[in-house]
Formats: structure tokens, sequence, C-alpha cells
């Protein structure tokens, strides 16, 4: 309730001040001089109850009194708060239940429900931003810039400094803009939306690992190129709340955000590289407690702006946060998503556990914390298994798991990150093709093929320092090692035709010349990342 300062008291006003003060002092007085009587054992609830409502009235009083005795302009401020209603305080525990019964205590007229994941600091989180303010917050609008700078040098020197396989890093011995992001989050009477757009390298290189757009016309991948994210709908007072949306959002699987500001490193391992960055559809999060995440979606498909076929993709994830130290995430997806081939099935699952072990402050080591992410799956149907495969119909399916630990200093000024992981993923359906003569997901390219049970293993480590002098900037140096098994890393020829992508369709075969490809690439990695 607001309080209005009246700068002179009236008569009613001062006399009750008074009669409050002289009662205050007369029972201060009393209180003095008498003998504390010992309190009945065998009081009843009720009794307790008033007794407790009784000391608390005596403590209003005094204080009431200390105030306007000091403060007399304050008067009628005082008299208001201290005549306010408030909750009844809880019974004593002792007296909370008689002969086994329960007893019925006062309820607060209504409380409002808790936020979900607010309980705790999520913020040592990969994947979740370490932001916890925005300076472009408002009642309606809460606005986000993102700008992803990045050097990188590859060992490998392509002499196209073209780097391959990679849904983060694309050019070696050159500054390049990865990312630069502007939008927010839209908030008015429970109708939300939210726009992210991606301009520099993301605008490129993320539609051309969608093959999606070589079904049907209007070209989904120009349309939808300069947005990460972008979505509409509602939220629902249900439980802890229920959201409603649909457009194009983070997926999530693989743990590792889109945007590098918000991972524990730039590179992440195959598990997080190959797998989906966004979901064009609709999603339904649903919040039964402040600590649980329940998230359906209808999908368009595998990171995909189309269908790949005529049926949809459909999964959900789970999320559990049971206090602040421990993150636990389920992803699971089934789809047909090989373009052209409609009776081949894709069935995945994506589950991480997050945990923060160490947590003191005030030490020079003030946290620390590891990720464990495995993954599985397999395509069935079209010509491929999942297992028990033959040379007619050969296993197609995906295995591969990744882990990070990182520890913080100095008041999270610094961190440190050591991690990698490995895949196997015989097919290569899951597998980046690298752009040889400009070549996508669509065309793909005879030099380095995707038939079903084409063999392809891989392996990774890296060693990640961090420097974050505000919580709105990361600068970062990082160093990743890369291996597989078949030639696959842009070598020191590059994957490029002399003369540039212009022998035949992207993909195409360019008479009288081969890409060099590697088995090995180890790049260090210079970036600076700004979140506002």
């Amino acid at each position: 309730m607001k309080i209005v300062h009246v700068p002179r008291l009236d008569a009613l006003t001062l006399a009750l001040i008074m009669l409050i003060s002289c009662g205050t002092r007369i029972h201060a007085e009393e209180a003095k001089n008498a003998t504390p009587a010992p309190k009945p054992s065998d009081m009843t609830e009720r009794e307790l109850y008033l007794l407790n409502e009784i000391e608390l009235l005596k403590n209003r009083l005094a204080d009431l009194e200390s105030h306007v005795a000091g403060n007399p302009g304050k008067a009628t401020e005082s008299v208001v708060a201290a005549t306010t209603p408030s909750a009844p305080p809880s019974l004593p525990a002792s007296a909370s239940s008689v002969a086994g019964a329960p007893v019925q205590q006062p309820q607060p007229q209504s409380a409002a429900k808790a936020e979900p994941f607010a309980f705790a600091d999520f913020s040592w989180l990969t994947g979740n931003a370490r932001t916890n303010e925005s300076p472009m917050d408002n009642k309606v609008f809460t606005g986000e810039l993102r700008v992803d700078t990045a050097y990188v040098h590859d060992f490998n020197h392509p002499k196209d400094n073209t780097i391959g396989g990679s849904s983060e890093v694309f050019r070696s011995g050159e500054v390049q803009l990865t990312q630069f992001g502007i939008g927010g989050d839209f908030h008015w009477q429970n109708v939300r939306g939210r726009l992210m757009t991606q301009f520099g390298l993301y605008s490129q290189t993320t539609p051309r690992n969608d093959a999606s757009p070589g079904r049907g016309q209007w070209n989904l991948d120009n349309a939808y190129r300069y947005l990460s994210e972008a979505y509409g709908g509602y939220h629902f007072d249900k439980m802890h709340g229920v959201n409603v949306d649909a457009g194009i959002f983070m997926s999530y699987i693989g743990l590792f955000s889109y945007y590098q500001f918000d991972n524990w490193a730039y590179q992440p391992s195959y598990v997080s590289s190959n797998t989906p960055w966004f979901f064009n559809g609709v999603r339904v999060q649903i919040f039964p407690s402040e600590k649980l995440k329940i998230e359906p979606w209808f999908i368009n498909g595998w990171q995909s702006y189309g269908k790949f076929n005529k049926a949809p993709g459909v999964g959900g994830q789970i999320l559990w946060r049971p206090n602040g130290s421990i993150s636990v995430v389920l992803n699971n997806y089934w789809g047909r998503d090989t373009l052209g081939i409609a009776g081949r099935n894709r069935v995945h699952t994506d589950d991480s556990i997050q945990v923060k072990y160490f947590d003191k402050p005030n030490k020079f080591l003030d946290k620390a914390a590891f990720t464990i992410t495995i993954d599985a799956g397999c395509e069935y149907g079209g010509g491929v298994s999942c297992k028990g495969g033959s040379p007619s119909n050969p296993s197609q399916y995906f295995l591969g798991f990744m882990a990070y630990h990182r520890v913080w200093f100095h008041k999270d000024l610094f961190a440190f990150t050591l991690g990698g992981g490995a895949i196997n993923n015989p097919g290569r359906y899951l597998v980046l093709i690298p752009p040889i003569n400009g070549a996508s997901a669509f065309s793909g390219t005879p030099y380095f093929t995707g038939n079903p049970g084409d063999p392809y293993k891989a392996w990774d480590a890296s060693a990640t320092f961090d420097y974050m002098p505000k919580q709105f900037i990361t600068w970062r140096l990082e160093y990743n090692h890369r291996a597989s098994n078949v030639p696959y890393f842009s070598g020191p020829g590059g994957i490029t035709p002399p003369g540039g992508n212009t022998f035949g369709a992207p993909g195409s075969l360019v008479p009288d010349w081969v890409p060099d490809l590697r088995k090995r690439e180890n790049r260090i990695i210079i970036a600076i990342l700004v979140k506002l």
C-alpha cells in the first residue's frame, strides 16, 4: 500500500499516537518489574498461537514508540504501517498436532507461483548465457545484441582459407564475423514472441546444411537465412506455466548453444556440432514445477526449414534441475529425413548431465563443474537397418559422446575448460558434407560420399581459456585437435578448384582436380564474444 506523507497531524492521529505511546510505556514498566511467568506445559494450540500474537504486538508497539519519538514527522506512516494486517505466524513446531491429528494452520490468501528454474543461479551451465540483466529491458520488450567475431589459424594452412567439417568455424587466417544478431523478447499480457537475426557467416553456412529446400519451390533457405530465432506464442497461467510457441526456435540437442557466448568452448565436439541447432515448427513448454520442464515438438524435420518427405518430425525434451548444482536434459526424436527416400526412418536420443561440484566464491579457484553427453540413434527402412546389416542392407547408426570439465578463477574473471569426444556414424547421415567445389547438403559431393554403410569415425579434444571482465563480454583463446578415420579435413591444397567454384553445378566433379583432404586438423581460435 502506498503511504502518502501528511506534513501536519490532525487531532485524531495525535490522540491515537499518544494512546499507543502511553499504553506501551505502562506495559514496558510492568514488564520491567514483573517476573516472567513460566509457560504452562499443558497449553492448548490456540493458547500458544494467541501468546505468540501478543508477543508480536508488544514488539510492534515498542518499535512504534521508538520510531515516533525519534522521527515525529513520519508518525502517520508509522501508525498506518503498524496497524496493517499481516499473515498470522506459524504455530510452534511443538504445537503442530494434537493426538496425531493435523492442525489447520492459517493460509495466505494468494501466493505467486515460483518462476521455473529461478530458485538458483544457473549461469554456470554451458548452453546458458551467464548474463543476469539486460540494459535493454522494459515492460514490453527485452532487447538483445550478440556479436561473435573470430580469428582461426589452421595448422594445415589450406591455400583457399576454407575450413570444412564444422558448424562453427569456416575460414582460416582471417578475421571473420561469424554472427551478428539483434532482436529480443516481446511480452505483453501473456502474449510472447522472440526475434533474433543472424548476419555474417552463419547466414550462409547454416542454410547450406539443410537439404529440405531441394523439395519444392520458394527458396526456403533464402527466406530464413537471416533468422536464427523467430517465433510467437502465448503463456498460460497453469501449473508453473505453459508456453505454446510456433516458428523457428533453438533445439539444444547436443547440449551446447547455437551462440558461442553461452558455451564453455568455441568448437564443440561432433555430438553437438553435427546435431540440430534449430527446429521449425511448434513446441509446448509445460512446467509442472519450478524444477521440471516437459517440451513436446511438432516440427518439419531434423534442422530443416521444410519437410524432407511427407511425414513431419516429432519429439520432445525433458529438463530437470533438482537443485542449483545439477541439470539433466533428455531429448528424443523421430522423423523421415532423407530427401527422396520416403520409407527411411530416423530415431535419435541425446542425453546430458551437468554437475557443479565445487562452489567457493571467496577462493581463488572459486567454481568447478563437468558435463557428459551421450547420443545414440539409427536409420531403418529404405535400404538400411539399425543393426545386423548386410551388404545389400547395411547398418546405419550414430553413437557418440562428449565430456567437458571447467574451472573458474578469481571470482569468475577467468575460466579454463578441457573437453572432447568421439562419434561413429556409418552411412554418414549426420556428418557435415565438406563444401568441396561449393557442395551443400542438398548437392552432396562425389569426393566425400554419404552412401549407406560408408564408414566414419572421428574424435577431438580442446582446451579453452576465457577472460570475462564483464558479464557481457568474453575474450576466448582455444586450441582444437580433430581427427577421423578417413580423409575429411582441409589440407594445404584446399578444397576449392583453381579459379573458384566455377566448374559445373555445386559439388560436381572437376576434371583433372581433386581436393586435398586430410585425417588430422589442429587449430587455434581467438574470439571476442558479446551479448547485451
